[in-house]
């Protein structure tokens, strides 16, 4: 059985306008959205659409290498990776949601240099629930690299509304805070926030977060924003926060706040025992002592030399 590899251009889902070259045959090409008469400047097509309705949109892929070639053309389920990039399912795994919406042709053949427009038809089934059904629509080609199979290939998003009622939510999970502290008591520690963001909503959502941390009754704080993030429907994101500054004079208490068309937020304690601090007014304890006790030596022992020279001087005049 020989492998077979499937070689995802995610970054081009997110910025069509870049070409992509594939290997053996040397080409670079690029597909975007577009209109009848060609592209229209557009980086994804986005439609909100009712239930039933049958729409026509168009794509078009430039060849931009000094040969032709035939483009297999696909669309699938749309999704966000690891690193919160779309992306859309290989080719191997079936779609069950817009992908299966988007109705293209199997191929297009491209001239050298050229750029072919290609329609493409979404159906949206009767009976789709309210909200976001995102895909994304590529263009690839096939070759190998020895007994490997590759498919590079190309695409934009195709960011699909059902129409009907919106609801945008959001849910904060395993929010947790860990202290890390400087053993010199004269220098803070620092705070490091965990948490998993999960839109529990129908409808994409770009989330901010704000992450915060009071000691002290409030007296003390710090605090420090998120990196902003997409969040499709069903979907989840974990996040990792920073915040220097915190001292840990007891307990911590940490709150985490996303906000977007929905909002969601948590607070958790951390109870930190200030040990540097605590060993420095030990030993300011103990050394306050140490030094009145030697001060007080030091004074009778200059009473004594004194007293003697008194002494010595009498005995020296008499």
């Amino acid at each position: 059985m020989r492998r077979v590899v499937v070689l995802l251009l995610a970054a081009a889902l997110v910025l069509p306008a870049t070409p992509a070259a594939a290997e053996p045959a040397k080409l670079t090409w690029t597909v975007q959205p577009a209109t009848a008469a060609g592209p229209d400047g557009r980086r994804w097509v986005e439609r909100t659409l009712d239930p039933g309705q049958v729409v026509t949109e168009h794509l078009a892929v430039r060849n931009f290498s000094d040969t032709s070639a035939e483009f297999r053309l696909t669309a699938a389920d749309g999704y966000l990776t690891d690193k919160g990039r779309f992306n859309m399912l290989p080719s191997d795994s079936p779609s069950a949601d817009g992908g299966t919406w988007i109705e293209v042709r199997d191929t297009v053949t491209v001239g050298a240099g050229q750029t072919a427009v290609v329609p493409f038809t979404i159906t949206v089934p009767e009976d789709a629930t309210p909200g976001d059904h995102p895909a994304g629509i590529a263009a690839s080609v096939a070759g190998r690299q020895g007994t490997v199979q590759v498919e590079s290939r190309v695409g934009f998003r195709v960011l699909l509304r059902a129409s009907g009622e919106v609801r945008p939510a959001l849910a904060l999970r395993g929010v947790s805070a860990a202290f890390e502290r400087s053993w010199n008591p004269f220098v803070p520690g620092a705070l490091t926030v965990s948490h998993q963001a999960a839109n529990t909503g129908n409808v994409r959502l770009d989330v901010a977060g704000q992450v915060s941390a009071s000691e002290l009754f409030g007296l003390l704080s710090a605090e420090r924003p998120e990196q902003p993030a997409e969040l499709l429907p069903g979907g989840d994101a974990a996040a990792t926060t920073r915040i220097d500054g915190v001292w840990g004079l007891g307990p911590i208490r940490t709150t985490v706040q996303l906000s977007s068309a929905a909002a969601a937020s948590a607070t958790v304690t951390t109870w930190v025992v200030p040990w540097p601090q605590l060993l420095l007014l030990v030993a300011a304890a103990l050394l306050g002592p140490a030094l009145r006790a030697r001060s007080r030596h030091r004074r009778r022992r200059l009473e004594a030399l004194l007293d003697q020279a008194r002494r010595e001087g009498a005995r020296s005049a008499a």
